[in-house]
């Protein structure tokens, strides 16, 4: 689907019946009142939203604390169905909604459909979650008693979500959310309005159509407006917020203080670790997609290859191959790999990232410079940096969001860890190796010390059944499968006592 052809992405998607929304020939950029949504292919507004400001936040908080108290009591599995009808509306919307995420975030089109088929995975996990939601029974100390735990729905969740993942995020919050009894109230990226006010009104009509409204709130506004009166809304008892390490800090101190919940998912700073025994024709397409996917702009984005000596220079010379072969461009061209970055900022900060690497030392293998695109947006070549013999490259301790891949050497498989754990974020990991014990140890307690750990594959593509998320300064949430349902519930013990005595606890005595 060219760029001249996306704007019938737009009629096909629920987004005119929203009061914010503002056609592109009426959307103003100059207009402190609204936001406008710009395709980064182009640099041309796709459509404006008008913000939402303090009392609009009150109103969808209040809202959704309403409609938790009936939708509480609403029995799981009916909840569950619920959401098999969102997840079956957003499989008849997925080919305008995955366009609807390539064109305002960049993404290539079959990453833009990914992404709305990982919402429809969560939606169809959270399904069978809702029919096995359950707590355990505990052995009692005294007779004629029952101990057991329950989990109950915990209330209204705040969500914040980044740019660049405008749609899937959201469901790994919301689908599993709904079906733990809860109602949402979400702040999109004001780089991604348009997907935001699609996809929420996509479920809030399934919903509102089965009789249960205000599950499914949307609140569009700046951080300062909304944003952090959000976070410090006691009316919401867990913030899942995903973004930058020093948002989350944040976020975390202002939720704490107000001793709330908070499920943070933060930046990354992801190493694949290649042992002598890999088998190279597996290991370079991994690199390949893990490195450039989304041009970088992934927090689980490959940014550091380390490589055993043996093995570094012809895995270096397969992978800048490979890495000039990809094609740049129109990301809903189906032969486009590589799409823009965000924003022209985005640029200046890949700039910036190449000129300190080459000043600390470091190589330019392959690309380091803009690439040139007719569309107009910010594109840059895919770039793979060589660190000196040294193994110092100070800049390869941060996260830049751009397709920048900094390559280092080791001796042995002790000294690769120490270099994957050497950084300040935990999120994904991987080892490309044939051999067992290789494996065993990289994920072993003196392993990885991520939160994901792959083995012959790369550190991006997470499935949804498995919990997401990672430790240090990635923040230690964990969204999506797995037991991550428990975060959006409150724990309860329960004692019953079906004697006909008072029997108290550890023996004692009273009376």
């Amino acid at each position: 689907m060219p760029q001249t052809m996306a704007a019938n992405a737009l009629e096909n998607l629920p987004l005119s019946v929203d009061p914010r929304f503002i056609p592109a020939d009426r959307a103003d950029p100059n207009d402190a009142s609204q936001v406008v949504s710009l395709n980064p292919a182009t640099g041309q507004p796709l459509a404006g939203v008008k913000l939402d400001g303090a009392t609009q936040l009150d109103q969808a908080i209040e809202r959704a604390k309403a409609a938790f108290l009936r939708w509480r009591l609403v029995p799981a599995p009916e909840r569950g169905e619920v959401v098999r009808r969102i997840g079956h509306a957003l499989r008849e919307h997925k080919d305008s909604l995955g366009a609807l995420v390539s064109m305002e975030v960049g993404k290539i089109r079959s990453e833009g459909l990914g992404e709305v088929q990982e919402t429809i995975d969560i939606a169809d996990y959270a399904v069978g979650l809702s029919r096995m939601i359950g707590g355990r029974t505990i052995p009692s100390e005294r007779a004629d008693h029952r101990l057991f735990e329950q989990w109950q729905p915990l209330g209204p969740i705040g969500v914040i979500t980044a740019f660049n993942f405008p749609n899937a995020v959201w469901g790994w919050n919301a689908m599993v959310a709904a079906v733990c009894g809860d109602t949402v109230v979400w702040k999109p990226s004001l780089m991604a309005p348009l997907t935001a006010i699609a996809t929420n009104a996509i479920a809030d009509r399934v919903a509102a159509d089965m009789g249960h409204e205000g599950l499914f709130n949307l609140v569009i506004g700046t951080d300062e407006v909304v944003g952090k009166p959000m976070v410090a809304d006691a009316r919401l008892p867990l913030i899942s917020a995903t973004g930058s390490t020093s948002m989350g800090r944040a976020v975390g101190q202002v939720v704490a203080g107000r001793l709330g919940k908070c499920l943070l998912e933060l930046g990354g700073n992801n190493a694949v670790i290649v042992e002598p025994d890999a088998d190279v024709d597996l290991a370079v397409p991994a690199l390949l997609f893990a490195a450039v996917g989304t041009a970088g702009q992934r927090c689980t984005t490959t940014r550091r290859l380390i490589a055993h000596e043996s093995i570094v220079e012809p895995l270096l010379e397969k992978l800048v191959d490979a890495y000039e072969r990809a094609p740049i461009g129109d990301p809903l061209d189906d032969k486009t790999l590589v799409g823009p970055l965000i924003h022209q900022q985005a640029g200046e900060a890949f700039d910036a990232a190449i000129a300190e690497a080459k000043a600390q030392g470091g190589t330019v293998l392959v690309g380091g410079d803009r690439a040139e695109v007719s569309l107009g947006g910010c594109y840059v070549r895919p770039t793979i940096i060589r660190a000196p013999a040294s193994n110092s490259l100070p800049i390869a301790q941060h996260e830049t969001f751009a397709p920048i891949m900094y390559a280092f050497s080791y001796r042995d498989l002790d000294e690769a860890i120490a270099i994957n754990n050497g950084v300040a974020h935990g999120l994904s990991s991987a080892i490309m190796t044939a051999g067992v014990q290789a494996s065993e140890r990289f994920l072993s307690p003196a392993g990885s010390d991520c939160g994901i750990a792959n083995v012959n594959i790369g550190t991006s593509g997470a499935e949804i059944g498995g919990a997401f998320g990672g430790e240090k300064d990635t923040g230690g949430g964990r969204e999506a499968g797995s037991d991550s349902w428990k975060a959006y519930m409150r724990r309860q013990t329960c004692t019953i006592n079906y004697g006909d005595s008072l029997r108290l606890a550890q023996g004692v005595q009273f009376g």
